[in-house]
């Protein structure tokens, strides 16, 4: 009987291209897939260690799998907090048999085995009717509040043929691209435009391509074009606040007005544009001005979807040690008010599309979703079951409750 395996993973979409890989290369070593992970032989967590409550949320995982695994079961941790913390984190987790980084086989054999890179390691088909890929690795941005660059390195993206490839060989039939900083694929090649051909060839492969992450400055108008050639003018903004000092601060391009120029742009080429986009809340030095300039934005700027999340002082940034650190209750406050406000704006967009037709891809029995829903991240909408898993198909939207759509 082969040794069964379980992959827990948390954090980001590009943390689940990383367990889909190395799911791959355990099926490749003869593991076979347990029902639980009280089941497995090797449990393996793929941590995430964006701000310190992913951090915390990857610590309580392993502990809780840990209680968990029966007896003789091994415990690998890997993913973004044993690439940042290492050494540190193996004296920390005595639970855990294996703390391996990105570079290290998730293997268990008493045999040295050589380092591997990750990217471009293959993957086994997709079990859903879509995927992510990743198309580059790294980013070469210095924002002041993120230490992605101190562990995952420069971007390094990878051969055009090489994503094709592995979006052939998914069989998906909507491929969301994902990176740290997507528009600059292809720029450490020295081609900054790649990221339009590459658009062109997935979505010439499948029926819907879907791009997350996306810097604003980068946004050019040609991209916004390919991406409204796909079918699925969806654009996930990485903006984090919208006042030019406090921008200037996190060492970021923009402000709210230029912003507002851009999605306006956005929705005069593609008129059916949906928004998505992340806002830091209580960066060092953010002022009531700050604050409420961000309010007006969000009502001027009327996104789909956004997401507020506390500053997270990083250790090895720039900002950890900035002065003008914001009351935590404070920053509690505006959190609400910010997610309040957006809460309302998401809910009346999706009020607006009741009695419009809608072209859903249906992910489960009685679940779908269109162009303005991204996967696991934004609202579903609840279809007829009669509805075949994988097909496109338009329904009507005939109610909504919040962030999801009833359709039939």
């Amino acid at each position: 009987m082969p040794q069964r395996y379980w992959v827990e993973t948390l954090g980001c979409p590009k943390n689940q291209v990383d367990s889909d890989k190395l799911v791959g290369t355990l099926v490749a070593d003869g593991y076979a897939p347990a029902d639980s992970p009280e089941d497995a032989d090797l449990v393996v967590v793929n941590t995430c260690a964006f701000i310190d409550a992913a951090r915390q949320e990857s610590i309580d995982t392993v502990l809780s799998l840990s209680d968990a695994r029966r007896d003789g079961a091994r415990l690998v941790v890997t993913g973004c907090l044993a690439e940042r913390y290492g050494d540190e984190l193996a004296e920390s987790l005595p639970e855990a048999d294996l703390v391996a980084g990105f570079g290290v086989p998730v293997t268990l054999g008493k045999k040295p085995v050589p380092s591997f890179d990750l990217l471009n390691l293959a993957r086994p088909p997709a079990t859903a009717p879509w995927a992510y890929v990743k198309v580059a690795e790294g980013c070469d941005r210095v924002c002041g509040f993120c230490a992605i660059p101190s562990f995952r390195g420069k971007q390094r993206s990878r051969p055009l043929d090489v994503i094709l490839e592995e979006v052939d060989a998914l069989g998906a039939q909507e491929i969301v691209l994902v990176a740290q900083d997507l528009a600059s694929y292809g720029s450490d090649l020295g081609d900054r435009g790649a990221i339009m051909p590459l658009v062109e060839a997935v979505s010439a492969r499948v029926p819907r391509t879907r791009l997350l992450y996306l810097y604003p400055s980068s946004l050019t108008d040609g991209l916004i074009d390919v991406i409204g050639a796909t079918g699925v003018p969806y654009f996930d903004l990485s903006l984090q606040h919208v006042s030019r000092p406090l921008v200037q601060r996190m060492r970021r391009w923009g402000d709210g007005a230029r912003f507002l120029e851009r999605i306006e742009t956005i929705r005069s080429r593609c008129p059916d544009a949906a928004f998505r986009s992340s806002f830091i809340v209580g960066y060092p030095g953010e002022t009531e001005d700050d604050h409420d300039q961000l309010l007006s934005f969000i009502e001027e700027a009327q996104l789909d979807w956004a997401g507020f999340f506390a500053f997270s002082p990083e250790d090895g940034t720039y900002a950890v040690d900035l002065d003008g650190q914001v009351d935590p209750s404070l920053v509690a406050e505006r959190l609400k008010e910010l997610g309040e406000l957006q809460d309302a704006i998401t809910a009346s967009r999706r009020d607006a599309l009741v009695g419009s037709q809608y072209d859903v891809l249906v992910d489960a029995p009685g679940v779908g979703r269109g162009h303005r829903e991204a996967p696991e991240i934004d609202g579903i909408v609840t279809v007829p079951a009669s509805l075949a898993v994988g097909t496109v198909a338009t329904v009507t939207i005939t109610g909504a409750a919040g962030p999801d759509l009833e359709a039939a």
